[in-house]
């Protein structure tokens, strides 16, 4: 991985680096005290329903550095490592941190907004068939950790943001994907991806995949570029 210049002419490691590193040094940090029995991490840091209350402020942003498994850790740091590089090239260390961080923050709460309208809805449904006369809040008095085990973890949202601002700013760019062996244009990539997690996400098909995350981490991508060229133009 290539290193940066600043002004003093040292060369100083990427952001792109810098974060895919603590991704791997939490995953591994996460699975050693977990087989110890010490703790669960993605307990204390990966993001839970608003009403829980597992649920704190700083889950917001740790839960991006959190992962499952190194499958999962391996398909968000490769995403990362081939389109955040030039991004991070093209924008600057410091309004990459700014939308890598907000991408991810936005797609957590898209999250939270698909949890409450979708399967915390329909489980309060269920639950006030039985008693018709119970509020949500006091639904949550009863059994206040009935929504513990909503609970997500990863930098999926933040890579689909940066997915989304690549084939913003390099929308005719080819990538040669693996499957099928074809070159493919990113706008298209990235129009094919935000349909699918759309459609998969309406779907609900329990597969255990924040789609919405992922699209939340699109939207709020999009709309800070958008405001980044809004704000150029007004200081031209």
């Amino acid at each position: 991985m290539a290193g940066y210049s600043n002004f003093s002419g040292r060369t100083s490691m990427p952001v792109t680096t810098h974060l895919i590193i603590i991704n791997v040094l939490s995953l591994l940090l996460s699975k050693i005290l977990e087989a110890r029995g010490v703790v669960n991490l993605n307990t204390w840091l990966g993001l839970h329903y608003y009403d829980s209350p597992l649920c704190h402020f700083w889950q917001y942003v740790s839960y991006m550095f959190m992962h499952a498994d190194f499958t999962h850790l391996f398909s968000n740091m490769f995403t990362l490592y081939m389109f955040g590089r030039l991004l991070e090239q093209v924008w600057g260390s410091g309004r990459f941190t700014v939308y890598y961080l907000v991408t991810g923050i936005g797609a957590a709460i898209t999250q939270q907004v698909a949890w409450r309208f979708g399967v915390v809805s329909s489980e309060l449904t269920q639950l006030q068939n039985l008693d018709s006369s119970l509020s949500y809040a006091e639904l949550l008095a009863q059994a206040p950790h009935y929504f513990d085990p909503l609970v997500t973890i990863g930098a999926s949202g933040a890579v689909f943001g940066i997915l989304l601002a690549f084939g913003v700013l390099f929308p005719n760019m080819q990538v040669f994907l693996l499957f099928p062996p074809l070159p493919l244009k990113v706008k298209w990539l990235v129009i094919g991806y935000g349909a699918f997690e759309l459609l998969a996400g309406i779907s609900a098909a329990g597969d255990g995949v924040a789609h919405f995350a992922h699209l939340g981490g699109m939207l709020f991508g999009l709309l800070l570029i958008l405001w980044w060229r809004k704000e150029a133009k007004a200081n031209f």
